[in-house]
């Protein structure tokens, strides 16, 4: 026992290490007008040497010239750029630190089905991964849990705030459902033959099925009238938090890379009446017909990885962007959540760089990870684009967006000015001090 506690002692000093030490942004308490820079809209081109005025965390007006009243702070930016923040649409930032400690992950229930739990509520502010991944330009992320057959509820977080009522943008963004294994192993060594694993597949499609017609029912007992109170529908928190998405439509978000899982997955909700968004969709280019008949967007996990199978062509994942945007599939570009992954969403830009060099056009890239990513998480009346009367959530830069030099000087999110630096950063000025010091770093 007493070895048990020292663990867990050491824990605790090490997530008080751990968390970030930066103070979120104050209130916008005077307009800011950035003059003279290019303003990547994304919704309506590029806009040079153009002005741009936000006041109390909105943006007021993009226009030339634009005449600042006295109490406007004003800000030189000619030759620089103005990008929205960047949208990360699949992660588990806020409820992870080291993705392999498990004691630092804060993302799984146990069980198979948890449609009540939400990300918001346990999402971390004080999370070391929010500075580094807010420094590269990702100032937004939805927040997933990961597991069971269902996952729970995802949250839309912005990237700062004391508290995770301060950071939630919007919930829930979606209901999130793993759909089940389809691929049927052959060898004649495993235990379970193949009709086996074919009735796993099919009991867990039941046991979906079962719990959609108990979320209808319940919705119905719930609603009608009864005379007598011990007639009434005994509330359930797993089925009373199914309602929005099951009879009132809000969307499902469904894990599946396989063709065979796509497919089964769009026939599923088409029998059901689903709103439905494919997340994965590795092999939705087999198929990009059944989702543009059917208007099922995709969120892709990574561009930057090895086909499905090997005898596919090595840059199939590279290209995959380009050819769903020509088959008219809507999509948009996150990152596969796990390890080593979880630290890394600050790489999401470098995502969108590869779809571009290997055939995406370049906005479209652009596209996929701000205004694309927020139609799909519905946040887009928000954030996703600069526009008059959205958030002012960007992000100011001496390059333009998607290159690898591109380096984020100044960022607001709804206003707010936000600390760019992080734990590398940090540690860069540290040791160019030492060397300096040393007499074998110049300035």
């Amino acid at each position: 026992m007493g070895v048990k506690l020292r663990i867990l002692f050491l824990f605790l000093i090490f997530v008080q290490l751990s968390a970030n030490n930066q103070i979120p942004g104050s209130e916008q308490k005077r307009p800011i007008l950035l003059r003279g820079g290019t303003i990547h809209t994304v919704s309506n081109g590029v806009l040079e040497e153009t002005d741009l005025l936000f006041s109390e965390g909105k943006i007021i007006t993009i226009d030339q010239r634009i005449k600042p009243s006295p109490e406007t702070d004003v800000y030189d930016i000619y030759g620089k750029h103005v990008v929205p923040g960047f949208i990360a649409s699949y992660t588990r930032i806020g409820l992870t630190e080291i993705s392999a400690v498990k004691q630092t992950n804060d993302h799984s229930e146990i069980g198979i089905f948890n449609p009540n739990v939400r990300a918001n509520v346990t999402y971390n502010t004080d999370s070391d991964l929010i500075p580094i991944t807010r420094s590269n330009g990702i100032l937004t992320i939805n927040s997933v849990p990961a597991s069971g057959t269902i996952a729970g509820q995802s949250s839309v977080m912005s990237l700062d705030g004391w508290t995770w009522e301060e950071a939630t943008l919007k919930h829930p963004t979606a209901l999130h459902i793993n759909w089940p294994n389809m691929y049927v192993e052959y060898e004649k060594k495993l235990k379970k033959g193949k009709e086996s694993q074919k009735d796993i597949y099919l009991k867990s499609i039941r046991e979906l099925n079962f719990l959609i017609r108990n979320v209808q029912a319940y919705h119905h007992r719930r609603n009608a009238k009864e005379r007598k109170a011990e007639h009434k529908q005994k509330s359930d928190l797993r089925l009373e938090s199914m309602i929005p998405f099951i009879v009132f439509k809000e969307p499902i978000h469904i894990k599946a890379s396989e063709i065979r899982q796509i497919e089964a997955a769009v026939e599923w909700s088409i029998k059901h009446n689903l709103n439905i968004v494919i997340v994965g969709g590795d092999d939705a280019w087999i198929n990009p017909k059944i989702l543009v008949e059917n208007n099922i967007p995709v969120i892709l996990l990574g561009v930057q990885k090895t086909p499905q199978r090997r005898y596919e062509p090595i840059h199939t994942p590279y290209k995959l962007p380009a050819m769903l945007y020509e088959a008219g599939v809507r999509f948009c570009i996150s990152l596969e959540p796990g390890y080593p992954m979880d630290g890394h969403v600050r790489t999401l830009p470098d995502e969108a760089m590869k779809a571009y060099a290997w055939g995406l056009d370049k906005n479209e890239a652009l596209r996929s990870i701000t205004l694309s990513a927020a139609e799909i998480l519905g946040v887009d009346e928000n954030i996703g684009s600069l526009e008059a009367g959205k958030d002012a959530t960007f992000f100011i830069s001496d390059t333009e967006p998607l290159l690898q030099r591109t380096n984020p000087s100044k960022a607001y999110i709804k206003g707010k000015e936000v600390d760019l630096s992080d734990r590398q950063k940090n540690l860069l000025k540290k040791y160019k001090e030492k060397y300096r010091r040393l007499g074998r770093l110049k300035d």
